[in-house]
């Protein structure tokens, strides 16, 4: 097998593939992950997955960062097709994987045992060709007690239904983990390499977006099966079996519980947002403005309030649906006692079923040393920042893993 060599002196981009089976979303150890120039037979390496099903992070080669920056630049990103197969398993091709220089690209590839199968990546709002939002109230009226969902507070939901075309479409329905969702949402709407008060004003504008859907049950309460629609003329950009980017992905883990509310209004703000430049949208926020804004060190709640107003602020939901029980307030560390060490610690053991590499520890209530461990490798395999504490971006990371083992232990 020739392998094509990458100039070194090149601007890089980095990527790690994760390969699941899709019945069980259990991790495929050993699986080949071939990676090729687009369109072509070309391939410059060939990678292994290990027992969590990732592939080791590689490089390639992409366009200066700059292009991101500036809407005027060439395409900010390179593309390429990856080819995944494992013994057991039928072959899944993903074309158009878009590497962005100095961005960790995280592609998850789920294989069924029948049919090859193929995803395409399609290209970022900023970059493509999309309908432009048609606007909407920003205050939506609250269903009567007779309608479908009347929620009392806002929710985060374990998964949205969304609707993959118009809402009038004869579409496939996709059930989405509420924070993969967002980051979906966000690695498509956005560049990774932007600020990162520029990225948590677009994360928290896509989750106010999205809460409000949730909070007033738009679509159920017009007859509809589902949560959201996948059409930016109606709502926001998904786009399913995209690539996700670790930047985005690690802010969205730090506030998918945290959305802008507007003084005197019960529900989210209704977020909209157009791109800025090929759509004006006065009084929404601008994505390339927002970028150009925290570029002059505006934080994300400057920004926010640069284009909402200054009566906005930032709101918590209080629960989060399917998760067993609610991060306790602080971080647990080395030190740490009680029944939320206890909870982490039993959590874990369940997780390191299927996550091998985790190794198991003691349910003793005692933050120690090689609690601190397995919380490491968890972190590793996650893609969160390996600190060995369990902050909140840890805490729900692990409650939400160990929700979906143990369902998969059920059937």
């Amino acid at each position: 097998m020739e392998v094509m060599e990458i100039n070194v002196n090149e601007r890089l981009g980095s990527l790690k593939v994760e390969v699941f089976d899709r019945t069980v979303a259990s991790p495929v150890a050993n699986a080949s992950v071939i990676i090729r120039m687009p369109n072509t037979q070309n391939i410059i390496e060939e990678l292994f997955t290990d027992s969590s099903g990732q592939t080791p992070v590689v490089q390639l080669v992409a366009p200066p960062e700059e292009y991101s920056i500036d809407e005027n630049s060439p395409k900010p990103y390179s593309e390429y097709d990856i080819v995944v197969s494992a013994d057991g398993y039928a072959d899944e091709t993903v074309f158009g994987v878009q590497i962005f220089a100095g961005s960790l690209a995280l592609q998850s590839v789920y294989l069924g045992r029948v049919g090859d199968e193929s995803i395409t990546v399609t290209p970022p709002v900023l970059w493509g060709d999309y309908p432009e939002k048609i606007p909407e109230e920003e205050v939506k009226e609250i269903p009567p007690e007779t309608g479908f969902v009347v929620l009392d507070r806002v929710v985060i939901p374990e998964y949205i239904v969304v609707h993959d075309g118009v809402p009038s479409a004869d579409a496939q329905n996709y059930y989405v983990p509420y924070k993969d969702y967002i980051k979906n949402v966000a690695s498509g709407e956005i560049y990774s390499t932007w600020p990162v008060e520029a990225i948590k004003a677009n994360v928290l504008a896509i989750n106010s977006f999205t809460l409000n859907r949730v909070f007033t049950e738009w679509y159920r309460n017009r007859g509809y099966d589902f949560t959201i629609t996948s059409s930016t003329r109606y709502d926001q950009y998904f786009s399913y079996g995209r690539t996700i980017y670790e930047s985005i992905s690690d802010i969205v883990d730090e506030l998918f519980t945290t959305y802008i509310k507007r003084e005197g209004q019960r529900q989210p703000l209704f977020a909209q947002y157009c791109d800025g430049r090929r759509v004006q949208c006065p009084g929404w926020l601008t994505q390339w403005g927002s970028a150009e804004l925290a570029e002059d060190g505006m934080s994300a709640i400057e920004i926010l309030r640069y284009f909402y107003g200054n009566d906005v602020y930032l709101d918590a939901v209080e629960k989060v649906s399917g998760i067993p029980v609610s991060y306790p307030g602080a971080p647990l560390s080395i030190g740490s006692t009680g029944d939320d060490v206890r909870t982490i610690q039993r959590q874990l053991n369940s997780i390191a079923s299927t996550y091998t590499a985790i190794p198991r520890v003691r349910v003793d209530g005692i933050y120690g040393a090689a609690t601190e461990s397995a919380v490491r490798v968890f972190q590793e395999i996650f893609n969160l920042p390996q600190t060995g504490i369990v902050d909140f971006s840890t805490w729900y990371d692990i409650s939400e893993i160990y929700v979906a083992i143990e369902k998969l232990a059920e059937l």
